[in-house]
């Protein structure tokens, strides 16, 4: 489905980083779009994204203070709703090993309702953000996103009418709150950079590149797919060379929870995994379509068997000058990218 003038979304998490720049985008293709709510739990984070996007200026605008744990609010969220984009998590992976019931509270249970309030009303599409922490997953976070991801594809076979689900799994967000680089930004100035494992990798995408991704995939999905996209890889300590070539780098060790490598396709995903270009797609093994129609309907290619999608190995990685200029183009506009 193709987000027009006459669409009705909401968006769980809308007032994150991402949910942030998916309405910043949306707004300014659409700003007369027939309703979009902006589901979140936090008020103040609601109020100060009201300041940049008014329901004044933008008269489809809703804001909706509500949890995902609470299905009938839910319900009545999604009241007059055709498509759904699902952020709304928590994210953080040391809080997750030390409370792992809020975040199945959150990230599995919440999934949960949603999947039910939408089968509830009159929704269409569903579009789920996911992680790479979710592919064989050694951390409290990535199992409560495994387990949402599956609840989504498993959605699709019990839906019984015009209603598909489908997920979204890409690697670190670039300037995303918590993440390393907003971390590594704000520590320079003290001449300190932590390392936590001079070995570690990660994928890496921007924020901008996140929405696309799902504007594709709003419009490209069939219903089942864990869509997964093309992307480079980074050194963390190329990320401190970035940033901080002058500050010392001190190793401290891996946090809780934390691998070496991400992997957003498994050697037991690679057999039901095809490539479509510019996005994989982890495809379900049962449901409305098999692999060979999926393949003759889109024009898909099926990797080959063992094949995996790992930061480490990845073919592609940014340089340290790449890195810079990133950084200022995404995350920080003052940051010198010759330094």
């Amino acid at each position: 489905m193709q987000l027009e003038k006459s669409s009705r979304v909401l968006l769980t998490g809308g007032t994150g980083s991402f949910g942030k720049e998916f309405v910043r985008n949306l707004l300014s293709r659409h700003p007369d779009i027939s309703r979009l709510v902006i589901f979140s739990r936090d008020e103040l984070k609601q109020f100060e994204m009201a300041q940049e996007f008014s329901t004044q200026d933008y008269p489809g605008l809703r804001y909706f203070i509500g949890d995902i744990r609470d299905r009938d609010r839910l319900r009545r969220a999604l009241s007059q709703i055709d498509v759904v984009i699902h952020a709304a998590a928590l994210k953080q992976v040391p809080a997750a090993e030390y409370n792992p019931i809020e975040f199945i509270r959150t990230n599995v249970l919440g999934a949960e309702n949603l999947i039910q309030a939408c089968l509830d009303t009159q929704v269409k599409q569903v579009v789920a953000l996911s992680t790479d922490k979710a592919a064989a997953p050694v951390n409290l976070y990535g199992a409560t996103k495994l387990c949402s991801d599956k609840l989504f594809i498993a959605a699709n076979n019990i839906a019984g009418r015009d209603l598909t689900f489908s997920v979204v799994r890409y690697g670190n967000v670039m300037g995303s709150r918590g993440s390393v680089i907003p971390f590594f930004l704000k520590k320079r100035h003290e001449g300190v950079l932590p390392i936590t494992e001079p070995h570690m990798t990660r994928f890496n995408i921007t924020l901008q590149e996140g929405v696309e991704m799902v504007l594709w995939a709003l419009k490209n999905s069939l219903g089942g797919e864990i869509f997964v996209p093309h992307i480079p890889s980074y050194r963390i300590t190329d990320v401190a060379q970035a940033i901080g070539p002058d500050c010392q780098h001190p190793i401290v060790g891996i946090r809780p929870g934390e691998k070496i490598h991400e992997e957003m396709i498994t050697e037991s995903d690679s057999y039901t995994t095809v490539d479509l270009g510019q996005y994989f797609a982890i495809l379900p093994t049962q449901g409305r379509y098999t692999i060979e129609s999926y393949c003759e309907q889109t024009g898909a290619k099926l990797v080959r068997p063992g094949f995996s999608y790992n930061s480490g190995t990845n073919p592609t990685f940014l340089s340290v000058s790449e890195l810079r200029t990133l950084i200022h183009e995404h995350v920080d506009s003052d940051f010198a990218i010759s330094s």
